[in-house]
């Protein structure tokens, strides 16, 4: 079984008491669609956290948000094959894997591509707080080259995207936050996105970020906002 969910910011509850309600194995996975927050910290308290999330009876594939650091960029993580793609891994937390954007994974019978990253509205609060606030939290134009050679590598044809934001087109304004001048949002990840999106074959679309449930429909495929709740992937 392969389940997904939105942003959890650290705050891991749900899970915990899903994981409880539901007999999970190993080989079943959740996806995070970004801001897991697992690695915000850097220090013991991050240790903490993923060990006990890694006691969960199930595999946790994180997607990169905009709120953590990246795994590459972090020395205890490994690049390992996982679902037919490249995952970072940490030893003692083998159950907790990072998807490398642009990789493809076999997941539940489907073509999966991870896409994450997204522009930090907090942006400022957070680096005159002393927060942890990271430079690379938007893909890089190297990442933006690999996402799209995968893509050409299977004729622009997937089953399903996982990422953290979602194509311009699609953001729900509704969910902005009203005092903050649009002027001053990087929206590039998101124009990027479009891009892609208008060019790519798809069924399904999963993406966090914006702390809402919403679906937009199109005609062969569908484009869902996740946040505290899970479906099933394909759904």
């Amino acid at each position: 079984m392969v389940l997904l969910t939105g942003d959890t910011h650290r705050n891991f509850k749900h899970i915990a008491e899903l994981c409880l309600k539901y007999s999970f194995k190993k080989s079943d996975v959740l996806v995070i669609l970004g801001d897991v927050a697992i690695n915000y910290f850097g220090d013991p308290e991050d240790k903490k956290v993923k060990t006990l999330l890694n006691t969960l009876d199930i595999t946790i594939l994180s997607i990169y948000g905009n709120h953590e650091m990246r795994p590459e960029y972090i020395p205890t993580y490994n690049e390992i094959e996982w679902k037919g793609g490249i995952v970072f891994s940490e030893s003692k937390f083998p159950n907790l894997v990072f998807a490398k954007d642009g990789e493809i994974y076999e997941l539940a019978g489907k073509r999966c591509i991870a896409i994450g990253g997204a522009y930090s509205v907090d942006k400022n609060f957070r680096i005159v707080n002393d927060w942890g606030w990271w430079p690379y939290e938007q893909p890089s134009d190297e990442i933006k080259k690999h996402v799209e050679a995968n893509l050409d590598s299977v004729n622009w044809n997937v089953d399903v995207v996982l990422s953290h934001t979602c194509p311009f087109k699609y953001i729900p304004h509704e969910r902005l936050i009203p005092n903050i001048d649009p002027k001053r949002i990087d929206n590039g990840t998101e124009k990027w996105l479009d891009t892609i999106e208008e060019r790519l074959t798809y069924k399904h679309w999963y993406c966090g970020h914006f702390h809402c449930s919403k679906v937009v429909n199109n005609e062969n495929s569908s484009i869902r906002f996740m946040y505290e709740d899970f479906i099933e992937l394909g759904m």
